[in-house]
């Protein structure tokens, strides 16, 4: 399981660095600063960071702004505004690009905090519907609250979300209205119904039990009555097993 990695896009170093502090102190993985749109590019196309924080003002000809719409129409990853010009015809360009949160200089480490957790909330909820959407938030009241983004799960951890890439993930099993999540060392409780929380997994996930549903590119074996998978052998429900040989092409 890895950190949330962040890309701070700020062209005063000094303040760069002092949010940098804050979100390492949050738990996050915070990616070099980038100072200018052009820079920023390079490094998400680079480092494929999770999320972003823009300060609206860039030295050059293209702003946050800017960066704000490229970063919507071609990487699809949530971030909030930082700014201390909140003028009104900011503010109005600002507005038409859905920032799912907007922050205003200066901040301290709880208002980050909080903003990143809107942030994270409401761009999640803006994927409800879409492919590899997010699963709707009222499931989510859990032990381990969990968000759906871009083909990965985020699973709030104490401060911070921590990022689970779905291949990582053994299996699920259903225990009542939860969902256990099975990795290699470790296992998360999730308040959610399967069915529901399959609508945001990919294609390689399969049921193979009323309880269970399995990664299968993890699978080691397929036997009559059961599967194995890391050393879990886990049991197929009655048809299942038909279903499951038709899909990995072993019928």
């Amino acid at each position: 399981m890895g950190k949330i990695k962040v890309l701070v896009v700020e062209d005063e170093m000094i303040i760069a660095d002092n949010i940098c502090e804050i979100l390492e102190e949050l738990g996050y993985d915070v990616l070099e600063p980038a100072i200018s749109y052009t820079e920023a590019l390079e490094t998400l196309e680079a480092e494929k960071p999770d999320f972003a924080l823009l300060d609206i003002q860039l030295a050059g000809r293209r702003d946050g702004i800017d960066l704000a719409w490229k970063i919507k129409d071609e990487y699809q990853i949530p971030f909030i505004f930082l700014t201390s010009n909140a003028d009104p015809a900011t503010v109005e360009r600002a507005k038409k690009v859905s920032p799912p949160a907007y922050l205003l200089k200066p901040f301290d480490k709880n208002d980050l905090f909080t903003s990143i957790e809107i942030a994270l909330y409401n761009y999640s909820q803006n994927q409800v519907g879409k492919p590899g959407g997010e699963i709707p938030q009222s499931e989510l009241k859990t032990e381990e609250e969990s968000i759906i983004l871009n083909n990965a799960l985020f699973i709030k951890h104490k401060q911070c979300f921590q990022k689970i890439k779905f291949e990582d993930i053994l299996f699920l099993k259903s225990e009542h209205v939860y969902i256990k999540i099975v990795l290699n060392t470790k296992e998360y409780l999730i308040r959610n119904s399967m069915s529901k929380f399959m609508e945001g997994l990919p294609n390689y996930f399969f049921k193979i039990h009323r309880s269970y549903v399995v990664n299968l590119h993890q699978l080691e074996r397929i036997g009559m009555i059961n599967l194995k998978i890391r050393g879990h052998e886990l049991p197929f429900g009655k048809g299942y097993r038909a279903e499951l040989l038709k899909k990995v092409n072993l019928e």
